[in-house]
């Protein structure tokens, strides 16, 4: 079976991953969603990758905040993409999460997402986007999901009155 697996540091991540996974939902993409930490419970999370990947995971997302760097630390114990969401939360604002996720060695990528909501929803399409490119179900869904936006974004604006 083939699905992604979402990673959050802590269970207050859970309000803004949970928007990924309303994203995946959204085009019938599974997933699977635990609570690992980087530092916390580092075995655990390299255990739960390995067993991720022989049940099927195609993908991971990793959530964390402050400098803790669960996306460096599942890409160290995976070859399949790694999509990190820095969370804000700390003193600095997810700042500290953004440099830790964006800074990995050459050789180790981690494709780097917003900071919070945008970041979280936007794995979910980067995800599906990687699917898709095996999956022409996915493919036709994305393609129908931007034709939609367009058009919404085309309706706004054509009530928009421009006064010169």
């Amino acid at each position: 079976m083939k699905f992604v697996s979402i990673i959050m540091g802590s269970k207050s991540d859970y309000e803004i991953v949970s928007e990924t996974a309303k994203t995946l939902e959204k085009f019938g993409v599974k997933y699977e969603l635990i609570i690992s930490s980087a530092h916390r419970s580092p075995k655990r999370t390299s255990e739960y990758v390995a067993n991720a990947e022989k049940k099927g995971a195609k993908v991971f997302i990793a959530a964390a905040g402050m400098a803790a760097h669960l996306a460096g630390a599942i890409a160290a114990n995976t070859t399949k993409p790694v999509i990190g969401i820095p969370m804000a939360g700390s003193a600095l604002s997810g700042v500290d999460a953004l440099y830790s996720t964006v800074q990995m060695p050459s050789g180790m990528p981690v494709a780097t997402l917003a900071i919070g909501k945008a970041g979280a929803i936007n794995a979910a399409y980067l995800a599906v986007q990687i699917l898709a490119l095996e999956d022409e179900r996915l493919a036709s869904a994305l393609k129908a999901d931007r034709e939609a936006k367009i058009k919404a974004l085309e309706e706004d604006s054509s009530k928009v009155e421009v006064i010169l």
